[in-house]
């Protein structure tokens, strides 16, 4: 299909926040991508030209589709999945593309504060490697609200912290929300207090970034609900 040079102009809008949150449309790149969408997209450029108008890469990979919005609401994640890793001020897009891989991996759905990246941020998206269409994400949540929603919904909070937390092993197989903050500043004191447990992975580094740390604990949790 051709695209006119309005709607080129229009779609590589899209490369910014503000005109996919007005249009409600975000942009994924590569074969690998668009081959694990579970719907067809609105636009598919496959013309190098109109992919590289497009592309927020250095050497285009192609091609580029164009998708409607994915996230899905705080109630329905919560309906939707028993494992739920909740990220708090995370804003490296390329570690919350990554926990939404692990979450995808480990039947977990993803809560995302408002200040943690963008899920539709370019970088984001290729971090998934496709899981966005395949994981529930919830945004811009407010933590401390979110949090109360889900004990309401009979979920255990779980702190994660870089010490004076439970042992991972002890995590239980009932319905469970890791609360994962950034690697340089973690959670703020009221979200600690506001979950009901804390778990510290065992380490010798002082600290793990966010992607490592919800990894492992989202691993340990999905062990847990293992026959």
């Amino acid at each position: 299909m051709t695209h006119s040079n309005a709607a080129l102009k229009r779609l590589a809008k899209l490369k910014q926040k503000k005109h996919r949150e007005a249009e409600r449309l975000f942009l994924a790149e590569g074969p690998t991508l668009i081959e694990e969408a579970t719907t067809p997209p609105e636009h598919l450029l496959t013309d190098p030209a109109a992919v590289k108008r497009l592309s927020t890469l250095t050497t285009p990979t192609g091609p580029v589709a164009v998708f409607p919005f994915l996230d899905v609401s705080a109630p329905e994640l919560l309906k939707e999945r028993d494992l739920i890793v909740s990220l708090h001020g995370v804003q490296d897009p390329g570690n919350v593309g990554t926990i939404i891989r692990v979450a995808h991996a480990f039947g977990a759905g993803v809560a995302l504060s408002s200040g943690t990246a963008d899920l539709y941020n370019p970088k984001t998206v290729r971090a998934t490697m496709g899981s966005i269409f395949h994981a529930p994400v919830a945004r811009e949540l407010q933590t401390l609200s979110f949090i109360e929603e889900a004990k309401a919904s009979g979920f255990t909070p779980v702190a994660a912290l870089s010490q004076g937390g439970e042992n991972p092993s002890l995590l239980s197989a009932e319905k469970l929300m890791i609360v994962v903050g950034a690697e340089g500043s973690g959670l703020p004191e009221e979200v600690i207090s506001a979950c009901q447990r804390s778990v510290t992975i065992p380490a010798l580094a002082a600290s793990l970034n966010a992607a490592v740390a919800a990894s492992i604990l989202l691993y340990e949790a999905y062990m847990r609900v293992l026959p």
